[in-house]
């Protein structure tokens, strides 16, 4: 018996000091993660290239052995050629990616992005966004639509596609734009504000629990989670969205006059095919069909600007971009279920 305590005293001290072993190493390398982070920096991608490694990879993959010879000293003559007939005064076309979440966290980028861009484009240049947002905080999207406001600013055509969803605060970014393109399917729309919390008062009163809410200022607080919320709160919680709905509205209504903003600022959100038609969309067309044609008469660079992520950065993120995905899905849910009921 008492061989068996000693053995299994020494398994579980093996235990013990594996797991602090493996505790120190994490400290350690999350340490050394947030010390290590590699500059940040422009990534820049000439699509014109891109497009045409693409194309003649397939077409060569098509060809016998001789032909492929053959392609590719062609290949050789046109490269050569095109280098010295390039034409220094093409129009340039610079492509941004912006993928939203409830905070528009992607702003951080975008306004670096677009800094750069302003530094060396002038109005015979364009810029495209390739916008997947299905909204979230006001704010945050408020001061995502800014920064693109400074393009056009600046006299700089600006050109929103959408290729899956542009709502809510995604579309408050795209009515900024001179031209907005869509997909058939894609979402767009969703001019309203929403906002709603579970009340946890009665609950906590049935175990005896009190909620004691300070405040200076009668209006400091409305509603709340835990106290319990009046009519007059209510109210003058209610009397704020319609307020910020009133601003959207107007936000709309300037950047894009030809809509009928009390047709459409009614909250529901349209399929793009049906939002041509209201003039939320002004034609139907992804963007890879748009880049494509405009390669044909445009140098067209991809712009992105990147921050190497610490290792909990990243962990941060993953559970950022879960919580965001659970968001996205009820909401995607709840829409559709009035969209198809």
């Amino acid at each position: 018996m008492i061989e068996l305590f000693a053995e299994y005293g020494l398994f579980l001290a093996k235990a013990i000091t594996i797991l602090v072993f493996i505790f120190v190493l994490i400290l350690m390398i999350f340490s050394f993660s947030k010390k290590a982070r590699a500059d940040d920096h422009f990534e820049i991608t000439n699509l014109n290239k891109k497009y045409k490694n693409m194309a003649d990879s397939l077409r060569f993959s098509l060809l016998s052995k001789k032909d492929l010879k053959k392609a590719k000293k062609e290949n050789k003559k046109e490269l050569k050629q095109e280098k010295k007939a390039a034409d220094t005064n093409r129009k340039r076309i610079f492509v941004l990616n912006f993928l939203g979440n409830i905070k528009a966290t992607a702003v951080r980028h975008l306004r670096k992005e677009i800094t750069a861009i302003l530094s060396v484009a002038n109005s015979d240049d364009e810029v495209v966004v390739c916008l997947e947002n299905a909204g979230g905080l006001v704010h945050e999207h408020g001061f995502a639509s800014s920064q693109l406001l400074r393009i056009k600013q600046k006299g700089i055509p600006l050109t929103i596609a959408v290729d899956k969803v542009a709502a809510s605060g995604g579309y408050m970014m795209a009515c900024v734009a001179d031209k907005i393109i869509a997909a058939p399917f894609a979402i767009v729309g969703s001019i309203g504000v929403i906002a709603q919390l579970p009340n946890f008062n009665r609950l906590l009163d049935k175990h005896g629990v009190d909620f004691e809410l300070m405040k200076a200022g009668e209006l400091k607080r409305t509603v709340t989670m835990f106290g319990k919320n009046t009519d007059e709160d209510r109210a003058h919680f209610n009397e704020q969205l319609e307020e910020t709905h009133d601003l959207f509205k107007d936000f709309v209504k300037e950047n894009r006059p030809v809509l009928e903003i009390d047709k459409v600022a009614t909250g529901e959100h349209w399929l793009a095919t049906r939002g041509v038609e209201l003039k939320l969309v002004d034609e139907l067309l992804t963007s890879d069909d748009y880049l494509l044609n405009a390669s044909k008469d445009s140098d067209i660079y991809e712009i992105s600007y990147t921050v190497p992520k610490t290792i909990s950065e990243r962990l941060a993120t993953s559970i950022n971009m879960i919580v965001d995905k659970l968001f996205f899905s009820w909401w995607q849910k709840d829409q559709d279920s009035k969209l198809f009921n």
